[in-house]
């Protein structure tokens, strides 16, 4: 079985139309077809069911394309590592981030390797853990870091060297502002702002089965946009400390949640990723700096 023959079959899985995809690959239809069904012949499943106007995947094909894409994703990895050796100046780097004051660890060391290696060029997505794991797992992304405790099956990972403290972030001249921590009781009949992912696990965790008496007006995903709701009054929003704005100008209070609420980063990959040589140096940097921290 050929990389060749799994990208054909992941572009007529991805187009269902034939035609399209013989277009996109540059390949002539009947070439397309040939391949795929000698493709089929050689793992003895029908892959495709063919319909007037589009095609299909049977289970077997759904099977083949998740397996296709792992190993195509692979073989691109392997292609760039090893176009890359030769390059001791620098390459390619992506990380997928979720908010964090930490993130200035990663800012910190990304700034050092460039002073080693000029020619690093890094590719920064942000989002939430369901965001940044998905491209990870579809081999877009080299790093991400989530604000749970990974799946140990499917990924290594690093623990950051600080736990992040959970808060309410208030206009300074709301009730709340004048209190030195916010209980559950402080929230009940106040509009609330964070993530889903944040309400389910984190704010779930630290009020158990009162959550149902808090309000989740509404969701994001970006701490900052939430703080703009908050500036008008609508509501307070449940953040990390020290991702929004609440200095002197801002008009906004952090005050920190009673009982204390933690949450923890993690630095993950997938555990059988092929690295390019930059990748590793980064890893390899990050993982002493890290160590130190942690064992201080």
């Amino acid at each position: 079985m050929e990389i060749r023959t799994l990208r054909y079959f992941l572009a007529v899985a991805r187009e269902e139309n034939m035609t399209k995809a013989a277009e996109i690959l540059h390949v002539t239809q009947p070439t397309l077809s040939k391949t795929l069904k000698a493709l089929e012949d050689e793992l003895g499943k029908k892959l495709f069911v063919r319909h007037s106007f589009s095609i299909s995947l049977t289970q077997e094909g759904i099977l083949l394309r998740n397996r296709a894409e792992d190993l195509v994703t692979m073989a691109d990895k392997i292609e760039k590592e090893f176009l890359s050796l030769d390059d001791i100046t620098g390459g390619e780097l992506y990380l997928g981030l979720a908010e964090s004051y930490q993130i200035r660890y990663l800012a910190q060391e990304i700034r050092a390797l460039k002073n080693i290696y000029p020619d690093l060029h890094y590719h920064i997505t942000s989002g939430d853990t369901e965001q940044v794991t998905e491209k990870l797992d579809k081999g877009l992304l080299d790093f991400a870091v989530v604000c749970e405790l990974p799946d140990s099956r499917k990924y290594a990972y690093l623990p950051f060297p600080e736990a992040d403290i959970w808060g309410v972030v208030v206009p300074a001249d709301a009730a709340l502002a004048k209190k030195e921590s916010v209980t559950v009781e402080d929230l009940i009949g106040i509009p609330i702002f964070t993530s889903e992912q944040s309400w389910r696990n984190d704010i779930g965790r630290w009020c158990g089965e009162r959550l149902s008496e808090l309000k989740l007006e509404g969701s994001f995903r970006l701490a900052y946009n939430a703080s703009m709701f908050v500036r008008e009054g609508l509501g307070c929003q449940l953040t990390f400390a020290k991702l929004v704005d609440t200095s002197a100008e801002s008009g906004l209070v952090f005050r920190p949640l009673s009982p204390t609420l933690e949450t923890n980063l993690y630095l993950i990959w997938n555990r059988y990723q092929t690295f390019t040589p930059i990748a590793e140096r980064f890893l390899a940097q990050i993982q002493k700096t890290f160590n130190l921290k942690n064992s201080n």
